[in-house]
C-alpha cells in the first residue's frame, strides 16, 4: 500500500544533486490532512516541479555544451532546469483528484534529460491509497 502525496512531498533525481521539494497548487481543492493532494499531471516544469540543484546528466544541452572535446571529456555540472513531459505514473487509478489519478508515494517521472524523479517522503502520512 503507497501513500498519497501532497504539496510539500521531497523528491529526487538521479542526475540531479540536491533533494527538492514538489509544488501543488490548491486548484483541485482535495487536502490530504492539510497540504493540496497531488495527481499525475502535477508535473509540470518549475510550476510543480523546482531544480535539483545542478545536473550531471550528458542529454542535457546545456550540460553537454560543457564537456571538453576531445573525449573523454569530463562533465561538468550545471544549473538543473527540470523538462518533464510525461504525466507521473503509475498514479492510482481509483483515488481520483481533479479528474485524474492520485499520485502516490511509489510513482515515478522521466526528465527528458535522462533523470528520473522519485517521491522520497510523501509530505503526509495518514492518507493511504490502493
Amino acid at each position: 500500500m503507497s501513500q498519497a502525496v501532497c504539496a510539500g512531498a521531497m523528491m529526487t533525481c538521479t542526475m540531479g544533486a540536491t533533494p527538492s521539494a514538489l509544488v501543488v497548487l490548491p486548484v483541485n481543492r482535495t487536502m490530504a490532512g492539510g497540504p493540496p493532494m497531488a495527481n499525475i499531471m502535477d508535473n509540470k516544469p518549475i510550476v510543480n516541479i523546482p531544480p535539483f540543484g545542478v545536473c550531471r546528466s550528458p542529454a542535457n544541452p546545456v550540460v553537454a555544451s560543457m564537456i571538453p572535446v576531445p573525449p573523454p571529456g569530463v562533465i561538468k555540472p550545471q544549473p538543473c532546469v527540470p523538462c518533464t513531459v510525461a504525466p507521473w505514473m503509475p498514479g492510482a487509478p481509483t483515488v481520483l483528484v481533479g479528474n485524474m489519478p492520485a499520485l502516490t508515494s511509489t510513482s515515478k517521472l522521466m526528465c527528458n534529460w535522462g533523470g528520473m524523479i522519485a517521491i522520497t517522503l510523501p509530505g503526509q502520512f495518514t492518507v493511504q491509497t490502493p
